[in-house]
Formats: structure tokens, C-alpha cells, sequence
């Protein structure tokens, strides 16, 4: 099999997704420690502009978006399943739900001016201001708003109150055996964990916070470090793996062979513009060429992302 290249960063909560998934597939695995914030100068000629973390690699096949990882992870090794053919819509849609909803939540948690200085308290102020400029650009021109504080505060006894009942009433995980749902939530709550002032949303329930011990227990597998050079030569040095050929009409009537760009519709809006060599009911793929990086396949899901004619 060829080696799976994991791009993040240690502190990004959807990279910690990705980990942990790994990790319950035991898969051995390449770590890329890319910068938290742009430039990105290994990543971007992998990805044709996309910049979200993490991002999948595998030979010149690039996947964005933990969604899709999932779903590659499950193809790459069938079990443990991280989504169950016999749950796959009620866990899919739980995870969806949970990154879009529950991760508002929990960014409008950490980034409130207490939790926030402490986290900022190993930076620079220039370096403190270099990231919040950053992020004022990732969050820019997307469906994405901040949730204010108040609103969470209210809102947050909801959320985790339902989920701390449930898992009262039984069960070690989510639905059963762990599947991605469990990771998908669990990300969410390990950023909040990372600081005392806003531990405690976790803390206070004492299901939820044996239940986010056993799912960050599985681990991450066995990763071993990889520079970001060495991911684009290896990008370059190989063939993006052959597409499945399938009945499948587009609905928005792009076809293979269109010139297309690609985006991400809450954040993280940058495009992506290739050719259109493959799409189904959960992926689009796109064919770049790159100088560093050779012929790659850039995978997204449908679901979260725009595809327009160039």
C-alpha cells in the first residue's frame, strides 16, 4: 500500500479528527508539520490553493477535508468501519452536523478574550497578531459567521446535555462501536479541553468526559516524520491511482474533461482550479499540474463545497 501522508499541525482540532481516526484504523502513517497559518509552501502546490488542515496524501492523490478522509480511510481499510454501511447516513449526518454546529460553538469558547490569552501567552504580539490576521482572511467570504459568545453560553447546556443523557443510558461510544461520529465530536471537545477556562464545558459532564477519554485512548497509530519536501517528491515521482468508471450524470451538468474551480463554501474559500476528471455522489476530483509537485488528483466532498465553470 502506498504510504499515507498526513499534512497538520499539532494544535488544529480537524488534524486531531484525523489522528484520531487513524489511530483506530492502527495504520502506520507519514507526519507533515505544516505551518499554522499561511504561507503554506509545500501544501499549496499539492492542493492548487486549498489550505484548510489537514490534508491526505496518498502517492499524487491529495484528500481535503476530514469528511472525505473518512471516507478514503474506509477504502484504505475496510474495518473497523469509520462509517458503517448499516449507519452510514445517521453518522455522517451526526459528524456534518457536529463540525459545522458544535464547532462554532467551540471556536466562540476558545477564542473569548479569557481562554484566548491564555492560549496566546506563548506567542509574540507580532506573532499574536500575524495569526488573528490570518484567521480574519480564512473566515472571509464564506457562509461562516462567528457565533457570539451569549448565543453559546445559552446554547451549550442543549448540546452537551443531550449527549451526556445518551451516553448515561448506555453504551461506550456514540452509536455502538465507535465510528466517525465519535471523531468528529470528539475534536471539538479536545479543543476545548486545552485551556482551564474552558475545560470545565467538558468537565461538568461526567459521561461526556469518560467518553472523550476512551476515544483520545485509541491513540493516533504509528506516525512517523516526513518533511513537506520529501511529500512533494514523492507527489511528483508518482501517478495518481486509476478512477472508477461509473454511470453517474452531474446534476449541475458538469462532465469529465470540464475546466472547473472547486471551493469550500463556509471557509476557507480559496478555489481550486483543475480538470475535472471524475465526480459521484460524494466526490469531486480534479486533475492540476504542478512544477514541484507533478500530475496530482485533488480530491473533495461534494457536500460543504462549489464547483463552477473557469
Amino acid at each position: 500500500m502506498t504510504a499515507l501522508i498526513l499534512h497538520h499541525y499539532p494544535t488544529s482540532p480537524f488534524a486531531e479528527k484525523a489522528r484520531l481516526m487513524l489511530g483506530f484504523k492502527g495504520l502506520a502513517w507519514q507526519s507533515v508539520n505544516i505551518p499554522p497559518m499561511m504561507p503554506k509552501p509545500d501544501l499549496m502546490p499539492l492542493t492548487g490553493g486549498y489550505r484548510k488542515t489537514p490534508v491526505l496524501q496518498i502517492g499524487a492523490d491529495v484528500y481535503c477535508d476530514t469528511a472525505l478522509i473518512a471516507r478514503q480511510l474506509d477504502k484504505v481499510q475496510p474495518q473497523p468501519a469509520l462509517l458503517p454501511p448499516a449507519q452510514e447516513a445517521v453518522v455522517a449526518i451526526f459528524a456534518a452536523w457536529v463540525d459545522s454546529v458544535v464547532f462554532q460553538h467551540a471556536v466562540s469558547f476558545v477564542f473569548q478574550p479569557e481562554s484566548a490569552a491564555l492560549r496566546f501567552s506563548r506567542f509574540t504580539p507580532e506573532q499574536r497578531d500575524a495569526f488573528l490576521a490570518d484567521r480574519a482572511r480564512l473566515f472571509s467570504g464564506g457562509s461562516a459567521s462567528r457565533l457570539p459568545i451569549e448565543v453559546a453560553r445559552h446554547q451549550w447546556p442543549s448540546i452537551i446535555g443531550r449527549v451526556e443523557r445518551q451516553l448515561h443510558a448506555g453504551g461506550e461510544f456514540l452509536f455502538g462501536e465507535a465510528t466517525y461520529a465519535d471523531f468528529a465530536l470528539a475534536h471539538c471537545l479536545w479543543f476545548l479541553k486545552a485551556t482551564p477556562v474552558t475545560s470545565g464545558l467538558v468537565d461538568s459532564y461526567p459521561s461526556v468526559a469518560g467518553w472523550l477519554q476512551r476515544v483520545l485512548a485509541i491513540g493516533h497509530g504509528t506516525p512517523t516524520e516526513l518533511s513537506g519536501s520529501e511529500a512533494l517528491a514523492i507527489a511528483k515521482a508518482a501517478q495518481p491511482a486509476a478512477l472508477p468508471e461509473i454511470d453517474f450524470v452531474d446534476p449541475s451538468g458538469f462532465k469529465a474533461g470540464d475546466a472547473v474551480t472547486v471551493s469550500a463554501v463556509d471557509y476557507g474559500v480559496d478555489p481550486v482550479a483543475g480538470e475535472l476528471v471524475y465526480c459521484d455522489q460524494e466526490e469531486i476530483v480534479v486533475r492540476r499540474e504542478e512544477e514541484l509537485a507533478g500530475t496530482v488528483h485533488v480530491h473533495f466532498p461534494r457536500l460543504g463545497f462549489a464547483i463552477k465553470a473557469q
